[in-house]
């Protein structure tokens, strides 16, 4: 996140309990591209149940078929994407379909990349829930959310069991005049460092908005992307801070958010990666150091009030210099456990995205775990595969 930028509303943990149970009573409702829209031009279009479940499972099609794009093996290899399962009543726009298959062939492009990093999906599994359906007129819009994990295959034998990431999409579908309905377009909700596994494009970046602050502001040096770098050991065990306890902090609340602070997801350009990281930090034994909110040599967080080091990803990165809490890596790889990660999508100089490492294998390679999206050990050969111009900088707490 950014700089203060405010929250999505709680209670994940719901939603993806009752995503299993909705996709399927959306299966049970109708055979696949059929939905009840309006009979007849004259009347206005409706959006009744079996509509709305209609509109899930292409949604689930969509967002399946994209994630199966990264598998390696059978379920990546389909020969028809499942969205070619829907016609008549409710199907893809003309466009909408050119624009998927466009989309699938990046995600393809980019399961090699991943695999000349030695990072391989064996399975997939994606869910999706419809939270809301708005008509207005000809065109009804449908908040989804997709919950979705993929298991690592074994290549180098080290990796850990599984990924997992959620995402929140609005989904535009225009009513024709037979009473049909088209998706014409769907969009990534999250804020603009969401950064999803299977999110075709580089996410956009909004408008970047820095806060008052008091000093001049320290310039974190960058960190090469390279595989192969000097080792830069780090001892996990001694010294004033727990990182396993970060890590636990980290994983414990990746998609189950701590109603002990706010959720600032949804408000603003950043989102909640930066709070996140910072309670993590927090839970490994960071201590607040007490002042004025916009003082960037500040850091303190609570239910009632943060320091916007606490919540935004420069002020973070300007505490964290100028404290001397941490210090700058040379290579993204030499990152361990408890270690954060920036990134500057557009390189402008002004960060973007805050992610901390929650796992690093035996050979090697960090993992991360963030929120905006809520993404839980994702490698950093695929967050570089899936952001090759990006800037990283990675601190060593």
């Amino acid at each position: 996140m950014k700089s203060r930028n405010m929250g999505r509303t709680r209670g994940r943990a719901a939603i993806v309990v009752a995503a299993a149970a909705s996709v399927a009573a959306g299966a049970a409702l109708l055979p696949a591209g059929s939905a009840s829209a309006a009979t007849a031009r004259s009347a206005a279009p409706v959006v009744d149940q079996q509509t709305r479940a209609t509109f899930q499972r292409l949604a689930d099609a969509v967002l399946t078929d994209r994630t199966d794009a990264l598998v390696d093996g059978g379920q990546g290899d389909r020969k028809k994407p499942l969205t070619n399962g829907f016609s008549g009543d409710v199907r893809l726009s003309a466009a909408l379909a050119r624009s998927e298959k466009a989309a699938l062939s990046s995600l393809d492009l980019r399961k090699d990349r991943l695999a000349a990093l030695g990072e391989q999906y064996s399975k997939a599994d994606t869910v999706v829930t419809l939270n809301s359906t708005r008509l207005q007129g000809t065109t009804a819009r449908v908040q989804v959310t997709e919950t979705t994990a993929l298991t690592y295959r074994k290549v180098r034998g080290d990796e850990p069991g599984t990924t997992g990431f959620q995402a929140h999409h609005e989904l535009t579908f225009t009513a024709g005049a037979r009473g049909d309905w088209q998706l014409t377009a769907i969009r990534n909700t999250d804020p603009a460092a969401g950064i999803a596994v299977n999110q075709p494009a580089e996410p956009s970046v909004t408008a970047k908005v820095r806060t008052a602050k008091v000093g001049a502001t320290p310039n974190a040096p960058r960190a090469a992307t390279t595989r192969t770098t000097p080792a830069k050991a780090k001892n996990l065990t001694t010294g004033a801070f727990d990182y396993k306890a970060m890590a636990t902090y980290a994983e414990k609340y990746w998609s189950t958010y701590n109603k002990a602070y706010p959720n600032f997801n949804g408000h603003g350009a950043g989102g909640d990666c930066t709070n996140f990281v910072s309670q993590s930090l927090k839970a490994g034994g960071w201590k607040h150091a007490p002042g004025y909110v916009y003082d960037y040599t500040k850091w303190f967080g609570n239910a009632e009030i943060q320091s916007d080091s606490f919540v935004g990803v420069n002020e973070w990165s300007w505490f964290a210099q100028n404290s001397k809490r941490t210090t700058s890596l040379a290579y993204v790889y030499q990152m361990d456990v408890g270690d954060v990660l920036q990134m500057d999508f557009d390189k402008d100089g002004s960060k973007d995205h805050t992610m901390i490492v929650t796992y690093r294998s035996a050979q090697g390679v960090p993992y991360l775990t963030y929120h905006s999206a809520n993404t839980y050990r994702r490698s950093v050969a695929s967050i570089i595969a899936s952001e090759p111009n990006a800037y990283y900088y990675a601190y060593r707490t």
